[in-house]
């Protein structure tokens, strides 16, 4: 293999398409609805969803949120952008129209909600007497705290309007089918977009845990909404009673994919797992260990082995860099490789944004800390700063792809050659 990093980026270039919903989603739909059919949704893939349901059933009424530049032309759902990953006004008044859409719907009608990753800031509406400015301020300490995306989803439930099950339930007594990608290690229906059709059985005092140990500061409106015992929709209210809830696209269909196409080629793969979870850097130290290892064990001349993994990394946000947990990690990896030959490596998230920035993520190979120093770029000082988008910047070696209207998630590969 001459260039590995072509390969890398055809992988995930494969995994992508492997979830794009107007490849997948069609599948799932049932026959429409006699009665009222109403779509709705949030999510960085939700207006992509959206056009493929159109594509079955041609035009419908509804409403569905996407980030801003993942807008799709449907003939009857209207496309709302807003902000991502911290909420808008946009955001908050195209939610009220949501919640407006479902109410005063029958046993007959029927409401299809498509929800991907990215609902929990686009779905926006504040509980109790807490403020837009408030809630952006508390998703952006989550954002900076390293709390992993479940245990920030049940923080962002509990200061809902809409998540948690609220959503399904204000549809009722209406039918819902919620057709979902995940994006959330282990697939659970309930943190997707932090579950607006999925009842919660977690409790504002849960809510409360999580807050002080990731010393998330709560203005005392949101200190209020969790001194309410009760919470948000128990699984068990009647008003869910009509929703099914079903994941169609998931992060393990995705590294299967990439899977195939390297192994068409010749190369050995072995997926460490899809739902993989921690901090960046100290994944990428492990991960570094495990490529290491493997090259050790390859036969001189034999096939290159490719270790696939998914999930949700974070990052502690210690400095003030431009950077992303997957830019992170793969900034970690090269360090921790310090240009051992023969190993080459991708990571990128599926949606095409990493962190807040509209990059993937980025590519490394052996040579990467040595283009680093002949540019003057101190990799660990780029670490130190949370600035690991600036330092591929300055090599070339991003990966922009632009809204890629899908989200199931990180995707790492490291190819490791025989040396």
């Amino acid at each position: 293999m001459t260039d590995p990093k072509p390969f890398l980026r055809a992988l995930f270039d494969r995994a992508v398409a492997a979830a794009d919903p107007m490849q997948s989603l069609a599948a799932h739909l049932p026959p429409r609805s006699e009665g009222r059919l109403v779509v709705v949704g949030a999510g960085k893939a939700s207006a992509r969803m959206a056009e493929a349901v159109e594509d079955v059933y041609g035009p419908c009424e509804g409403l569905v949120i996407t980030r801003y530049g993942h807008a799709r032309p449907c003939e009857g759902v209207e496309i709302v952008e807003a902000a991502h990953p911290v909420p808008d006004e946009a955001g908050a008044r195209a939610t009220a129209r949501m919640l407006e859409l479902l109410r005063g719907l029958g046993e007959g009608d029927m409401v299809l909600a498509l929800i991907s990753g990215g609902a929990s800031a686009l779905l926006v509406q504040p509980a109790g007497d807490l403020t837009l400015a408030e809630k952006q301020a508390v998703n952006e300490r989550l954002l900076a705290s390293g709390a992993p995306i479940g245990r920030m989803n049940v923080l962002r439930k509990h200061l809902s309007r809409v998540k948690g099950g609220q959503l399904a339930a204000a549809a009722w007594p209406a039918r819902m089918l919620a057709l979902m990608i995940s994006d959330v290690p282990g697939d659970d229906p309930a943190m997707i977009g932090s579950g607006p059709t999925v009842g919660e059985a977690s409790t504002p005092a849960e809510a409360r845990a999580i807050a002080e140990r990731y010393g998330v500061d709560l203005p005392d409106a949101a200190q209020a909404v969790l001194s309410n015992p009760t919470g948000v929709v128990a699984p068990d209210d009647r008003r869910l009673s009509r929703t099914e809830n079903v994941i169609y696209a998931a992060p393990r269909q995705s590294l299967e994919a990439a899977a195939e196409l390297a192994q068409a080629q010749g190369t050995a793969v072995e997926i460490l797992g899809d739902a993989i979870e921690g901090e960046a850097r100290e994944i990428a130290a492990q991960h570094a260990a495990l490529a290491r290892a493997a090259q050790g064990r390859l036969a001189p001349g034999g096939a290159p082995l490719l270790l696939l993994s998914g999930g949700e990394l974070t990052v502690t946000r210690r400095g003030d860099g431009v950077g992303g947990p997957n830019a992170e990690y793969a900034l970690a990896l090269a360090a921790a490789l310090d240009g051992a030959p023969g190993i080459h490596a991708i990571a990128c998230d599926t949606d095409g944004v990493d962190g807040a920035a509209d990059v993937a993520g980025a590519v490394i190979g052996p040579d990467t800390l040595m283009r680093a120093a002949a540019l003057g770029l101190d990799p660990a000082q780029a670490l130190a700063d949370n600035d690991a988008h600036r330092f591929f910047g300055a090599l070339g070696d991003q990966v922009i792809t632009g809204p890629t209207l899908t989200n199931v998630n990180d995707f790492r590969a490291i190819l490791v050659a025989p040396i």
